[in-house]
């Protein structure tokens, strides 16, 4: 889809506060609480994207090797490679009985 430039007017306020317009939240998929970083470049343009902050909490879903085993299991599911238990406890045994012994 190709970018169309336009050009959309709004107003500093005091303490430098500004309102971004709606077509403006729109396009950037910006809600209420998003963090946006500012940077510019040497021309003196100013770019402004929506910042994706991952909760400290949740940073280990994000890292590379996490996201590898995501795709391996994606992958997995997609071709069939799955077994279904009834309970945890038939599982375990399956595992239990498996030739490396769950290990």
């Amino acid at each position: 889809m190709k970018h169309v430039e336009r050009k959309i007017k709004t107003r500093v306020r005091e303490r430098g506060q500004l309102t971004l317009p709606n077509e403006i939240r729109e396009l950037l998929k910006i809600e209420v609480g998003d963090d946006l970083l500012f940077r510019t470049d040497a021309d003196g343009r100013v770019f402004v994207e929506r910042l994706n902050i991952v909760p400290a909490d949740q940073a280990w879903f994000w890292t590379e090797r996490w996201q590898r085993m995501e795709r391996q299991v994606q992958e997995d599911i997609e071709a069939g490679r799955i077994s279904r238990y009834q309970d945890v406890h038939e599982a375990l045994k399956a595992l239990e009985d498996s030739e490396d012994g769950g290990d």
